[in-house]
């Protein structure tokens, strides 16, 4: 549970990192993301999952033990 909270407070700490260091590049972008299909917000969301999973996997095997 521990590792988890810890990786959830990271999540949380690099998404708000972006709306404390330029708020009117992301509102821009945000409103580009309101402009795409669903397909399309559909593949990137999966993509980065799967990248998110990778990322993890190889942390876990390569980390400190």
């Amino acid at each position: 549970m521990e590792f988890f909270l810890t990786a959830l407070g990271l999540v949380f700490f690099l998404e708000g990192l972006p709306y404390l260091a330029c708020p009117e590049r992301m509102k821009r972008w945000l409103e580009e993301i309101l402009r795409l299909p669903s397909a399309q917000l559909r593949m990137l969301g999966a993509a980065l999952m799967v990248l998110g999973l990778l990322l993890v996997f190889l942390g876990r095997r390569h980390g400190v033990r």
